[in-house]
């Protein structure tokens, strides 16, 4: 049988903390299935292949992926119906894993929301999930271009007037963590979907972090080592 093996907790500092929110801090996933599955067959769309594009971006931008030949007004109007619909549907909507206790711990610490649901459907889920809304957010209506473009963190960095650098990403998809990274941040990967993308470091949920801060201001995050299988004897 294999083992279980662990490594040393890893150990990142940063001056803020930019989160998304689906996927991220709220599990939206069942609506979020629900709405595009029928928007895909709707279209005579593959739902499952649908669903592989949507998380982490803007309706439209979504829409555009998937139906590249059709006008970007037509996705921007069928764009601001899904949002209504959305922000409508908060059955299962659940906070992920550990945090309500990591969003506490961030109380009085540098961070931000940066999310593609715009202002409306982010309360309506950080409502739901019942977990605090920063005070800085960065939502659909700030940015003109969706992720994986990194202008919603940069706005968020800036908002909070800490250095990109010195920022640290909270995503779960491949838009999101692609964003980040071309922000120039480190990025923590949350959830399955986040594997695969090249975080700067990846957990299952948020009950694997700790948040800290340090005597010169820093925000201090310990990642505790998940369990791997080792290779039987």
């Amino acid at each position: 049988m294999p083992a279980s093996t662990t490594t040393a907790p890893a150990v990142l500092t940063a001056k803020a903390l930019l989160l998304d929110m689906d996927g991220t801090i709220v599990n939206s996933d069942a609506v979020v299935e629900r709405c595009w599955r029928d928007w895909a067959v709707s279209h005579g769309l593959d739902p499952q292949e649908a669903l592989k594009v949507v998380h982490g971006r803007q309706g439209y931008a979504t829409m555009a992926v998937l139906l590249p030949d059709r006008p970007m007004e037509v996705n921007l109007a069928e764009n601001a119906v899904m949002l209504a619909r959305e922000t409508a549907d908060t059955d299962g909507v659940v906070p992920v894993a550990g945090a309500p206790a990591f969003m506490a711990a961030l109380d009085g610490l540098p961070h931000a929301l940066v999310t593609s649901a715009d202002a409306a459907l982010a309360t309506a889920r950080m409502t739901a999930a019942a977990l605090p809304m920063p005070a800085v957010r960065v939502t659909a209506e700030s940015v003109g271009a969706s992720k994986p473009d990194p202008e919603g963190f940069l706005k968020g960095a800036a908002a909070l007037g800490v250095d990109p650098a010195d920022c640290i990403v909270f995503e779960d998809s491949a838009a999101g963590i692609t964003a980040g990274r071309a922000a120039g941040m480190r990025v923590i990967g949350v959830g399955p979907r986040a594997a695969a993308h090249g975080p700067t470091v990846h957990v299952q949920d948020l009950t694997s972090l700790a948040v800290t801060s340090g005597p010169d201001g820093s925000i201090r995050i310990t990642v505790r080592p998940e369990p791997q299988d080792a290779p039987a004897r």
